[in-house]
């Protein structure tokens, strides 16, 4: 006896819907203004800043857990700016282009 069998006996008046669910992919609001990418060091290691969105905060932060997971390093989110780990402008520039978005690299 599976489980969906198990389900009927204890719910009998239950209908089961057979279709999909369907998750939406979040689209994130692409904005007139370029985004800002730029290189920094701080305590000597350096860093790759992203600023200058103007959308939701929540897309923001799951726009930079997106390009923490592609470049499988660590980083955060702070007084809207994305903090990447390491020098990763062009590969972060490249991805953040594919999704729509405008990049202006600045620094170095």
């Amino acid at each position: 006896m599976d489980l969906e069998d198990q389900l009927k006996n204890l719910f009998p008046d239950h209908i089961v819907s057979k279709e999909p669910e369907q998750q939406e992919e979040s689209a994130l609001w692409l904005q007139d203004e370029p985004l800002i990418c730029k290189y920094e060091k701080r305590k000597g290691k350096p860093i790759t800043i992203i600023e200058g969105y103007t959308g939701a905060d929540k897309d923001f932060k799951q726009l930079a857990k997106e390009i923490k997971q592609l470049l499988s390093v660590g980083g955060s989110f702070k007084n809207d700016q994305i903090i990447i780990q390491g020098d990763y402008r062009d590969r972060i520039m490249k991805f953040l282009q594919e999704k729509g978005f405008k990049t202006k690299r600045v620094g170095g």
